[in-house]
């Protein structure tokens, strides 16, 4: 990856996860949405952006229903808060690494707790 796809990949997870906090005013979705990475193409006409919560199953097919749906109100916002040429259309899919994460955390106590025993 090109250094300066990097630098945009960074700018635009700074920046839609601010929108999502303070400008994304919808009931549906949850306190805590980290924008977890944010893959954009060479060309910069389409971002993936990854995002995570807590919650189970239900949580992220709500979350990514209105992450999605709100896809081209955070575009426009984006375009207007960063001086680019082009602005990406925006993709939201779910990044299951925080809960992976706490799986291998829970498995490692589980066998430290079964060494010491």
């Amino acid at each position: 990856m090109s250094h300066r796809i990097e630098r945009v990949n960074n700018l635009i997870r700074r920046e839609v996860s601010d929108l999502i906090h303070n400008q994304l005013r919808d009931p549906r979705l949850g306190e805590f949405v980290a924008v977890t990475e944010v893959n954009t193409t060479a060309d910069l006409k389409y971002a993936r952006v990854f995002v995570s919560c807590i919650g189970g199953k239900q949580e992220e097919e709500k979350t990514l229903g209105v992450l999605n749906a709100a896809a081209g109100f955070l575009r426009s916002e984006l375009a207007r808060k960063v001086n680019m040429r082009r602005t990406p259309e925006l993709s939201f899919h779910w990044d299951d690494s925080i809960e992976h994460g706490d799986r291998i955390l829970r498995l490692i106590d589980q066998v430290n707790a079964e060494h010491e025993s």
